[in-house]
């Protein structure tokens, strides 16, 4: 992660400071709810929005009447790049300079004292999000992912300014059975509490981007209606394994038999007619010559 990316990050998160700052003087109606939605591992043209074949309306539709930004930058892993979201710090200053830890081992990816940088969970130096709208009123939820940091319960979202949460401590799951995963600290946990069963919210087999919605739906509907909400919703999906309803991938059998060359190119002329990006010989050029195998 460069400084560029440490600069408009500070910049967006000195925004939620002076939001928080001020609110201590506003009511509820004058502060504003936030929510986050993240997905994990997931290319920026694969929704509809930006480019891709695979139809996302709903997501397409927040975005036509938002803004879209052609230009952005993480920190090329998960964990590390979460930290930074959740902090509006350099993953580093956090502690999560390259992995966290293992649900069952404290020294794997802890690189000890004297590697500050390399701890693998968040230090008590940074506070989250949670933290600091928690400070000033919001009531604040968690659904889905969390991953920065989960041998020591110390480390789990309740302990990090959430009040409630629903989702993986670790960095993945299955999507269908994580009771069934055998390895410990890989299912699901609600607030504090890993559970042993897993139930469907919906009328299909249990999922959990399925179970993520409903359950983050159910905080808000169950949460304090004279506070505002922070609710950070952060999905597995598209993250290994990739496990998805029988019904879901049947409607796109047979669109990707043209191969990744032509789909890049479909989605690039997309982009364009999106008005996404300007045309450009020269990244036409770079894409024939990937097509060539000359990059």
């Amino acid at each position: 992660m460069n400084y560029k990316i440490h600069k408009n990050t500070i910049t967006i998160y000195s925004l939620v400071l002076a939001l928080v700052t001020t609110g201590f003087h506003l009511n509820a109606a004058e502060r504003p709810n936030v929510i986050i939605i993240l997905v994990d591992d997931m290319g920026f043209s694969d929704i509809g929005a930006y480019g891709s074949e695979i139809k996302t309306p709903h997501i397409d539709s927040l975005a036509e009447g938002g803004v879209r930004y052609s230009q952005f930058y993480n920190a090329s892993r998960c964990c590390p790049t979460r930290a930074t979201l959740m902090t509006g710090l350099h993953p580093h200053l956090t502690g999560i300079g390259h992995m966290t830890n293992s649900p069952t081992n404290s020294e794997k990816n802890d690189k000890g004292q004297a590697f500050p940088n390399y701890r693998g969970f968040l230090n008590r130096q940074c506070a989250t999000l949670g933290e600091v709208l928690g400070s000033a009123g919001y009531s604040t939820y968690l659904a889905g992912k969390w991953h920065l940091g989960g041998h020591e319960e110390s480390r789990w979202p309740l302990q990090r300014g959430f009040d409630k949460f629903y989702g993986n401590i670790a960095g993945s799951t299955r999507y269908f059975s994580p009771d069934s995963d055998k390895r410990e600290g890989r299912g699901i946990t609600w607030d504090n509490e890993p559970l042993t069963t897993v139930e469907s919210t919906t009328d299909r087999p249990y999922y959990t981007t399925d179970a993520f919605t409903d359950h983050a739906i159910n905080f808000l509907d169950e949460g304090e209606k004279d506070a505002p909400f922070f609710l950070y919703l952060a999905y597995t999906a598209p993250h290994w394994p990739h496990q998805a309803h029988e019904e879901d991938i049947d409607k796109y059998h047979g669109k990707y038999s043209m191969g990744w060359d032509q789909l890049r190119q479909n989605r690039y002329r997309r982009q364009i007619e999106l008005g996404l990006f300007e045309e450009s010989i020269a990244s036409l050029r770079v894409i024939q010559k990937c097509r060539t195998g000359q990059v």
